[in-house]
């Protein structure tokens, strides 16, 4: 009976490590940077970002009222320990835990803090007294959380600038500089030991500014391009964003800290700078922010680390007005600070989740232009950036996350699908809205599928389902006669059932 009862406990483990969660994964934060003097309240922060689908905030320091304000979002807070703390930090194991005492503990858990940086991007600082005491003061405070029973649930780490690397093309032969090389070795080895990310700040907005080509701003906003193929390996990047992230996972992996996860602190793009500044422009931010939030929410992860989204904050919450530098330095805010939207990248929590059910467009307004599909042979990689592209263009990509009536089946040909069609039902239908630099094509036979419903067609079309849409391949086809396929509720149900029964016999 023992061994039964080990048996039906295994399987109802094995149970409950694959049920879904109900929640997608939250790998959407934004900097909350304080050089200005006009920001709103911090309670009043806190509602705007119970407002939005931002799940995390990053604050360069420790401020008491805004992490209080957090208190009860759910919203997972990044504090900051200051540059010109490292010192004391490094020196005194006491200040390490009087760090903690006063910017912690009066705060968690009902502050849902979840990483302490130490510094930001040191290893830049040019000072290396600074630099050898970076980690010492890492350890300091890992060990003052560890005293609290705080270490594993609060994890530690620093943020680095990417010119920490010595080389980022082509992102397979990504390295660290051999300057930062000695130093990162201990960061990287503390990092894998204690299950902390290693944090990261690429800019491709940067990028573009060294290289102000047209094809390099398509490259860098998500945009259709004609793509950049690593030589070494033969992978196709359709965007600079994975590019410089495969190229901090490709430096990682070479010195042998591969299963470090990264997390990039910072990104963002200017939506107005000096005269001489290119690319800034409330178009090119709207485009950069918005359709790398689609390619986060697409789940596609990036070339050398498939499937997974890397959790990214955006920069920043607010324009900065009193940072110094050049007018772009002032110009990053996705909101203004009456709490506006400074331009709309889709992040204000959608109530229209379940609008694909309803056969109609955007606009509320049945179309009798039929769908717009992918034409057969058109690749993954222009698939990925028309599915990027498409989604930040206000267009409601959520029946294409997670739980969504569309996400199955997960492939990218199935979810550009499907923001290929909503984009075309949005636009005014002329055949270049549905183009996608021709792996598009319009087509009269509707390609809903199961409660998966597109928009468009009109008449009777439109109300009318495929059994399996026909422009993707899936094993999760329509079972007959109304059967539902068996999840993982039911099957956790019957062993707890099964479990008390033989618990009863038993007694």
């Amino acid at each position: 009976m023992m061994a039964l009862l080990r048996i039906l406990i295994s399987l109802l483990l094995i149970s409950i490590s694959h049920f879904p969660s109900s929640h997608a994964e939250s790998f959407i934060g934004v900097n909350y940077g304080q050089v200005a003097d006009n920001l709103p309240p911090p309670s009043e922060t806190a509602k705007l970002l119970q407002s939005t689908s931002i799940q995390k905030v990053r604050l360069y320091g420790a401020d008491p009222a805004i992490i209080k304000a957090l208190a009860g979002t759910g919203v997972g807070i990044v504090i900051g320990a200051a540059n010109g703390d490292v010192p004391s930090l490094a020196s005194d194991p006491n200040a390490a835990a009087q760090w903690i005492n006063s910017n912690v503990l009066p705060f968690y858990p009902a502050s849902k803090i979840i990483l302490i940086t130490v510094g930001n991007e040191v290893l830049m600082s040019n000072d290396p007294n600074l630099v050898n005491q970076l980690l010492p003061a890492m350890q300091n405070l890992q060990k003052a959380l560890e005293a609290v029973s705080l270490g594993g649930k609060i994890k530690v780490s620093t943020v680095h600038a990417m010119t920490v690397l010595g080389n980022s093309d082509p992102p397979s032969a990504g390295s660290f500089a051999a300057g930062y090389q000695t130093g990162l070795k201990g960061i990287l080895q503390f990092l894998s030991d204690t299950g902390s990310p290693f944090a990261i700040n690429p800019y491709p907005f940067f990028a573009y500014q060294s290289d102000p080509r047209p094809e390099t701003l398509s490259f860098c906003l998500f945009q259709p391009n004609a793509g950049r193929v690593d030589s070494k390996t033969g992978i196709k990047y359709t965007n600079m964003f994975d590019a410089q992230v495969d190229a901090v996972h490709s430096a990682l992996k070479s010195m042998g800290f591969e299963k470090v996860e990264i997390v990039v602190a910072e990104t963002g793009w200017a939506s107005r700078g000096d005269a001489n500044e290119v690319g800034t422009s409330v178009d090119n931010a709207r485009a950069y922010n918005g359709n790398l939030i689609a390619h986060l929410k697409s789940m596609v992860g990036t070339p050398l680390m498939p499937g997974k989204p890397v959790d990214t904050y955006l920069f920043a919450l607010y324009d900065e007005n009193l940072k110094p530098g050049p007018s772009s330095e002032r110009a990053f805010g996705l909101f203004k600070t009456d709490l506006s939207m400074a331009y709309d990248v889709g992040l204000a929590k959608s109530s229209s989740s379940d609008s694909n059910s309803s056969g109609q467009t955007p606009s509320g307004k049945m179309t009798s232009t039929g769908w717009c599909v992918p034409k057969k042979g058109a690749t993954d990689d222009q698939l990925q950036s028309s599915l990027d592209w498409a989604c930040g263009q206000g267009i409601d990509c959520g029946p294409i996350q997670p739980g969504g009536a569309c996400f199955e089946p997960n492939n990218v040909a199935s979810h550009a699908a499907y923001a290929m069609n909503m984009y075309f039902q949005k636009s005014p239908k002329q055949p270049t809205d549905c183009d996608f630099s021709k792996t598009a094509t319009v087509t009269s036979q509707n390609p809903s599928y199961n409660s998966c419903v597109y928009p468009g067609g009109g008449g009777g079309a439109a109300g009318s389902k495929a059994v399996v849409n026909k422009y993707v391949s899936s094993d999760k086809v329509e079972k007959k006669s109304g059967a539902t396929e068996p999840n993982a509720s039911s099957s956790l149900s019957f062993l707890l059932i099964f479990m008390f029964l033989i618990f009863h016999v038993n007694m």
